[in-house]
Formats: C-alpha cells, structure tokens, sequence
C-alpha cells in the first residue's frame, strides 16, 4: 500500500514454538510491541498487530524521499503446547482477514532458528500452515528468516557454509521461495544497523514481486 510519501508494508510471521518470531517481530519493528521471553512452552496464544514508526529516507521514488512504515503480524506457534492446531489456523485466519484484507500481505517470514536442525514432521508442520493460509502462490510470499544466527558464528562457519550443510528438507525449502532467506543476529541494540539491512533485504523480495500483495478476501 503506497501514497504519495509513505511505503507501508505489511508482513507476518509464523514458526514453531521458541522459533524467536516475536522477538524477530520485535527487531523489524525497533521496538518491543509483542512480549518475548523464554518459556518451557509457547508464549504468543493470540494474533497481534504491531506498527513501526515512519523511518525517514529510507527510499526514494521519483526523486522524492520516501517514508517507510512496517506492520508486522505475530502469530501463535505451530504447533502449540496449549491450542489446538484447528484453534491456531483459525485465529491465524481470522487475523490476517481483519488485519491485511484489501491492503494485503507482502511477504510471511518463516522463523527458522539457526541453531535447531530443519527436517521431520516438525520443520513440515510451519510450512503447512503457510500454504493452507496462503494458496497456491505462498511461495511468491514467503521468506525464511534464520534467528539465533549468533550460533554460526561461535561454531566458526560463514552462512555459505552453514547453508551447504543444511537438511535436504531445508535446501528443497529455500529453492521452493526462491532462495529468499535473511540471517538474524539477535545482538546489540533493537535500534541497529543491523535491523535497517533485515529490512533493506526484506524490500529487496518485495521489489522483486513489484510491491504486489496478497489479499484475504
């Protein structure tokens, strides 16, 4: 959704349960909207909309600086150690109808954490529910977000590496969204450099579906 001054993108992420998706919700925002902590279980029971404020020439169109505005969606984990999955989707469901509707979803981040291998029933059960949201074209819409990046660091390999020793389940993944992904290091400070290039990489997927969103009604 763009006018004259302003982008506003709208996106939403899912993962498993302590997969680190409200803090990576946290970290696009620069802010601290959804309560993260960790838990024996999952936290996030209900769907959640949080707004960034207006980040200042961080594009420019025509000449013209442009404002950019993100909603981030925080959903439930899924599987959940206390919902249902039925309970999840619906309220998934629901939430992107009332939230995104008309307006439209950009991209969902599936939060992957880096340190927990990707392969079973479990790295399955996310990817499921993308595509039973999202249609037949949730591929043009998602992304995988790796969190707890820290930890490919302190094991001394470079993300190259780490991706060339990656499951054949997370591999088949990756080129199934065309190769879309983004390295989270959950250090420093919310308001760091390091949240302006998670979000440049995220325009980067954006600009290349041409600002097109998808609707849910």
């Amino acid at each position: 959704m763009m006018d004259t001054d302003t982008v506003i993108i709208n996106l939403a992420v899912f993962g498993g349960t302590q997969s680190g998706k409200s803090s990576a919700g946290n970290i696009l925002l620069g802010s601290s909207d959804f309560y993260s902590n960790f838990a024996p279980g999952s936290v996030t029971k209900d769907c959640s909309l949080g707004r960034s404020c207006h980040l200042h020439g961080f594009m420019r169109r025509g000449g013209q600086e442009i404002s950019l505005q993100i909603q981030v969606l925080d959903t439930p984990g899924y599987p959940h150690s206390k919902l249902s999955t039925g309970c999840v989707k619906q309220e998934v469901k629901k939430a992107l109808v009332h939230h995104f509707g008309q307006k439209g979803l950009h991209l969902a981040l599936l939060v992957q954490r880096a340190d927990v291998p990707f392969f079973g029933q479990e790295a399955s059960n996310s990817v499921q529910l993308i595509q039973e949201l999202l249609g037949d074209s949730w591929k043009n819409y998602t992304a995988v977000l790796f969190t707890h990046a820290e930890k490919i660091d302190e094991a001394g390999l470079s993300e190259e590496e780490y991706l060339r020793e990656a499951s054949d389940t997370l591999l088949t993944l990756l080129n199934s969204v065309q190769h879309r992904y983004v390295f989270l290091y959950e250090k420093g400070s919310l308001c760091n450099g390091q949240r302006i290039k998670i979000l440049e990489r995220v325009m980067e997927f954006i600009k290349e579906n041409h600002f097109q969103v998808l609707s849910f009604t």
